[in-house]
């Protein structure tokens, strides 16, 4: 098939859907697929798929976003694809994969987002994708995303596909990274007897970390190190930490290409999110062994059993709770049981499997069985 991937930025480094997108295009052109990938923005050169840049030339992010739109719609009359796979919002496609929600239910979400002009433009043709006469297949990547997606658009129920996250087993595999786990503790002065808890997330504030480092206050004898990646400003939860007594057990690490290096250093993963339709650090944790403390609003977790795989939290405010979560996991037995579970996970994680799935939709997108 001949697969148009839409997207705003392809830089993986970002993260969340770019990385998915990414690996994504590498994956499906290694299937065999002419894969094209349309976007304003690139990252490095991905085997087998051809970068198409979409024109996003204007002074306001939502002038922008018009302009990606205008230069989508004639990129698309110029050139037929078999499918249109979109990540965000856009005036017409054959899939519509919302990564990160609904787009109504993002800018209905607190008044002052009725002000963001972006936010606006996203739901007005969000709204015009869904409400047309060619509504697209839409990817639930949870079935906490399904019933999201079902408050938003109750009369698309017969367009929904579930297509739960997967990862790449053979990047993520725990047994081809523990050198490089070792040498990122020695790079950031972490001893081997530390148990490591990481967090990764590119808007802290909504991810819970405010709430981890109250969290790690809480625990002592042994104290963990809270090693934190991402490209969020580190500035207030710093001065949290400090405040709290416990700047020098949480490590602000920037940015990595190399998460695997993260996991392989790391005891487990805490993410107390507020919303995350079904976070791929979850996954990639779980596929490398290391338990997980995350929340109900994280559809990722429905993979896992809580107190099997890790905790899923019912309120990502309960700092008592996730401290708690914390506690249990730096017990020596516990924690080396939940390991061995996450492990026997993978291959239900599996990318290939993933794959399968996605053809199966995009055949069905094209009425072919």
């Amino acid at each position: 098939m001949n697969i148009a991937l839409v997207i705003f930025n392809a830089d993986p480094a970002r993260g969340g859907a770019e990385r998915y997108t990414a690996e994504l295009g590498g994956a499906l052109a290694g299937r065999g697929h002419q894969v094209h990938l349309l976007a304003g923005r690139f990252g490095p050169p991905i085997a087998g798929v051809q970068f198409v840049p979409l024109n996003r030339g204007a002074p306001t992010r939502a002038g922008r976003y018009l302009a990606f739109l205008d230069a989508l719609d004639a990129q698309l009359q110029r050139q037929p694809y078999d499918i249109v796979h979109a990540m965000l919002p856009v005036r017409r496609c054959d899939i519509y994969h919302p990564h990160a929600g609904m787009a109504k239910a993002a800018y209905q979400a607190g008044w002052t987002n009725q002000f963001n002009t972006k936010r606006r433009r996203y739901a007005q043709v969000e709204a015009g994708l869904l409400g047309g006469p060619h509504k697209p297949l839409v990817l639930c990547l949870s079935d906490y995303v399904k019933a999201s997606i079902l408050q938003c658009y109750p009369g698309i129920a017969d367009r929904l596909e579930k297509l739960f996250n997967a990862v790449d087993l053979s990047k993520f595999d725990p047994s081809k990274h523990a050198q490089a786990g070792k040498d990122l503790r020695q790079q950031f002065n972490i001893t081997s007897d530390k148990i490591v808890a990481l967090l990764i997330a590119q808007h802290f504030e909504q991810k819970g970390l405010p709430q981890t480092i109250e969290a790690l206050a809480r625990l002592q004898q042994p104290e963990p190190v809270l090693l934190v990646v991402g490209k969020d400003d580190p500035a207030r939860c710093a001065a949290l930490a400090r405040r709290l007594g416990v700047a020098d057990r949480v490590i602000f690490a920037g940015t990595t290409d190399a998460p695997t290096h993260f996991y392989a250093a790391a005891d487990f993963l805490v993410l107390p999110t507020r919303h995350d339709s079904c976070s791929l650090v979850v996954l990639e944790a779980l596929a490398m062994g290391l338990p997980v403390i995350s929340t109900i609003y994280n559809g990722a977790c429905e993979i896992m059993t809580d107190g099997q795989h890790g905790f899923v939290l019912r309120d990502p405010a309960d700092v008592p709770a996730l401290a708690e979560a914390m506690r249990q996991l730096l017990a020596t037995e516990r924690f080396s049981a939940m390991r061995q579970a996450c492990l026997a996970l993978r291959p239900r994680l599996s990318l290939e499997a993933h794959l399968d799935r996605l053809e199966e939709i995009y055949r069905r997108s094209r009425g072919v069985k």
